[in-house]
């Protein structure tokens, strides 16, 4: 189950910063670069926790809750570094949490099978 999520995130991470990166680059950068990057931190955290990559999966899974705490830390401190939304602002609000809560759910999954 945890794979498939970090799946979807993967997929809609990478669809989003795609998007963003083609159509709008210039609006906010930093925004659009940061969702390139959440979005090959969920790529990596797929295939390193569905390939059993312990190692991989923990540095994922840790760069991913250091991020998201970190950017929405960030974009309350200094909104205006963030002139749009990423995966990430607001400590993911805009996909339900679900960003701040799967980085945990991955880090404790990985030491309850350690």
């Amino acid at each position: 189950m945890l794979v498939a999520v970090y799946g979807i995130f993967a997929v809609a991470a990478t669809s989003r910063s795609a998007v963003q990166l083609a159509t709008r680059f210039d609006q906010a950068p930093v925004a659009y670069l940061l969702s390139a990057f959440a979005a090959v931190v969920y790529v990596l955290a797929t295939v390193a926790l569905a390939l059993d990559s312990r190692r991989i999966a923990l540095l994922a899974c840790t760069v991913e809750l250091v991020g998201v705490v970190a950017v929405g830390a960030a974009g309350l401190v200094v909104p205006q570094a963030f002139p749009d939304a990423t995966v990430w602002s607001f400590f993911g609000i805009g996909y339900g949490f679900v960003p701040l809560v799967l980085p945990v759910l991955g880090l404790l999954w990985l030491r309850r099978t350690a």
